[in-house]
């Protein structure tokens, strides 16, 4: 590490000046000449980084129950097209484009940073840090609910609580093992939980009535339970640039991943409702959590009813593990460029953020205690605020700098790029005015906390209690550097 004036101290300035910083290249990581990290731990691959961002957004059709449930088979089918459409693909490919152009741990917090300022930025950290660990509380809690049936005992009191407890630490120490090793266990992962689904799909066939597609109601939706679990099961496709400093050739890989990673995510949600919709009598009241593996019952037996318990107990792991690096690498990335304290970016022998895995273990026993639909509500209410902040930095970026690098860059203009936000924009405006005041005003604090915490770290940083600096791993970001943009990557959505 080397010492600076962090961007904590300057927090009423830019935290990368506007002219001279966003074109900064990143050579040995650009070029793919490195396989392995600065600290010799090998690089995320291809394929371990398509399943990461598949357990990052998705995780698999679990949990898809409930928009059967709220509004009915039609407006389910529909709207996870709508929303992969208008939401799912523009935060995606703003995804490729950021990220890309700053590959570095810390992702959407440098993107912010570079646009907004550094007090912006660590607001976006802050936010998109609280709602994974909030979002990783539900996973113990999901998969002890799936398995109590088996083990009655697991469904409350002290039982429960220490199997969460036991489950966390469990996938704490995985994660603490390394990256390479989560992002292949995600792969077993998710092929184990696709497959029973491709399965029962191929058993439905015989059985479907395309009329059952066109029930609707639309005097009897539950609008707000409808769009929360749309949103929530097609976002978080941004968390995967908080590991972009760890993913082999990034500038090439991240847009590719995320191209086949949308196909796998969109298709593994509309394949069983599809099927499953049109193959057994929809009653709505029945499409809750863990349904699926009751049709599985209906259609193949006991033993595709047990297969998909089993696969929707081991995604919730997948989910844990992929959402804990994803956090804890963003603290890792905040302290390399001095938002946070020095300790926050040391490693393990395995390369990993031990204390940022730490921190994040530690919120999610803390939060676990949340209810279901609350935890939905909280995350995606504090998401909202974070990706509001994306969308701006985005743009910005864009205004002032249309010839900086970016070796993937959205094939359209300023006019275009703004006209691709407007209707997330909306959805983002329409999910946080749903929310229940409860939601709100626990949202709201948080965000307060948000906006003392920063200047308290600077107050901590000018008094030297705590060291801040910028890792020596890090390019110098040379001055008025902006290329040319001929090695540009497709993306084909």
């Amino acid at each position: 590490m080397k010492l600076r004036n962090t961007a904590i101290t300057r927090a009423n300035s830019a935290f990368f000046p506007m002219g001279d910083r966003v074109g900064v290249k990143y050579n040995s990581v650009n070029e793919g000449e490195e396989r392995k990290g600065g600290h010799g731990i090998p690089k995320v691959s291809m394929v371990p980084l398509i399943f990461l961002i598949f357990y990052e957004v998705s995780g698999g059709p679990f949990g898809i129950e409930d928009s059967v449930k709220a509004a009915g088979p039609l407006l389910a089918i529909v709207g996870f097209l709508l929303f992969a459409l208008i939401w799912s693909i523009p935060e995606a490919l703003i995804t490729a484009e950021m990220g890309t152009m700053f590959p570095e741990n810390g992702g959407y917090v440098v993107w912010v940073s570079s646009a907004l300022g550094p007090f912006w930025g660590f607001q976006q950290g802050w936010a998109k840090w609280l709602s994974g660990v909030i979002d990783n509380a539900l996973y113990p809690v999901l998969f002890l609910d799936y398995v109590k049936s088996s083990v009655p005992a697991l469904g409350g009191g002290l039982p429960r609580t220490v199997a969460v407890l036991i489950l966390t630490v469990a996938l704490t120490y995985m994660n603490y093992r390394g990256l390479t090793i989560v992002g292949w266990v995600a792969v077993f992962l998710g092929v184990f939980s696709l497959l029973p689904f491709f399965v029962m799909g191929l058993i439905a066939i015989p059985r479907i009535e395309p009329s059952r597609w066109l029930e609707m109601d639309l005097g009897n939706v539950d609008w707000g339970l409808y769009l929360n679990t749309l949103f929530w099961n097609l976002n978080y496709w941004d968390s995967i640039s908080t590991l972009a400093g760890e993913v082999e050739n990034p500038k090439r890989t991240l847009p590719r991943a995320l191209s086949y990673a949308l196909v796998l995510v969109v298709g593994g949600y509309l394949y069983p409702l599809i099927t499953c919709t049109a193959a057994v009598p929809v009653v709505r009241e029945y499409w809750s959590d863990g349904y699926f593996s009751d049709i599985a019952r209906i259609l193949g037996g006991i033993w595709l009813h047990s297969w998909i318990q089993a696969a929707a107990a081991l995604s919730n792991m997948g989910n844990f593990l992929t959402e804990m690096s994803s956090d804890s690498y963003q603290l890792l990335g905040m302290a390399e460029r001095g938002m946070l304290p020095d300790f926050f970016a040391k490693r393990s022998h395995h390369g990993t953020p031990l204390i940022g895995i730490l921190f994040s273990a530690f919120g999610v026993i803390l939060l676990s205690w949340m209810s279901f639909q609350e935890i939905i509500a909280a995350e995606n209410y504090l998401y909202c605020f974070g990706m509001i902040l994306e969308f701006i930095a985005f743009i910005k970026l864009r205004v002032t700098h249309p010839n900086a690098s970016r070796p993937y860059k959205i094939p359209l203009g300023t006019i275009g790029a703004v006209l691709m936000i407007i209707p997330p924009a909306v959805l983002i405006i329409v999910v946080m005015a749903i929310a229940s005041y409860k939601v709100m005003a626990v949202s709201i604090l948080a965000m307060v906390i948000g906006f003392v915490l920063q200047p308290c770290l600077g107050y901590v940083e000018k008094k030297r209690w705590l060291r801040f600096s910028i890792s020596a791993d890090l390019p110098d970001l040379p001055d008025a550097q902006e290329t040319a943009e001929d090695d540009a990557v497709p993306l084909v959505f």
